[in-house]
């Protein structure tokens, strides 16, 4: 026969399962919210998954050598905008410091914020891509029937010639997909995303 404090001991045990579980999945979920920003963090140091590097400023040395980069345009379905190069193709020397040019149209009838990610193929060369300046660091928004051009200032770092894995390389793929932004305030374009010329 069980009486009363043992009930009380069971209760209790299973009040202290419940809240051992309950910190659990709290754990859990704020480490799945602090993996995203940690797995950006890793990629853009490492290179890793293709992610470019950032950079402040373009390496002293320039090498008597070119290498062609190929741009690459898409935009999720959710997002009603156009999205292209400027120039799908360009060739420029290793460790020089290149500008290229992607243009965005919101082709609705309401403002719309989009967010870009990208990526450099082959993997390889991720690490020794490296971005000085790239609309993809922040949210863009649009008005209805808006185009803005937004550059993408970047360079080769000589170090890939020194990787066996990257030293012969002719070409390296820049590609970017925007999406509608998670935050999208639905407000009207700033200025500076006004209607630009084609």
């Amino acid at each position: 026969m069980t009486g009363p404090g043992s009930d009380n001991k069971q209760r209790k045990r299973h009040n202290i399962v419940a809240l051992s579980c309950a910190g659990l999945v709290a754990a859990m979920v704020g480490l799945s919210f602090a993996a995203v920003p940690l797995y950006r963090l890793f990629c853009q140091v490492t290179g890793y998954g293709g992610t470019p590097q950032r950079a402040e400023t373009a390496p002293d040395k320039i090498l008597d050598r070119t290498i062609r980069i190929r741009f690459d345009a898409n935009v999720d379905r959710a997002l009603p905008w156009s999205f292209k190069p400027v120039n799908r193709v360009i060739e420029v020397k290793i460790g020089e410091t290149a500008l290229a040019f992607f243009k965005a149209e919101n082709e609705s009838s309401k403002p719309v914020t989009g967010t870009a990610i990208f990526n450099v193929a082959p993997e390889s060369a991720a690490r020794y891509f490296a971005k000085i300046e790239c609309f993809c660091f922040k949210q863009q928004t649009l008005a209805p029937g808006a185009s803005i051009e937004m550059p993408v200032t970047f360079f080769i770092d000589p170090k890939l010639v020194e990787d066996e894995d990257t030293q012969n390389l002719s070409e390296i793929t820049l590609s970017y997909t925007f999406y509608r932004d998670t935050n999208d305030p639905g407000v009207a374009a700033a200025p500076s995303a006004g209607k630009s010329g084609s």
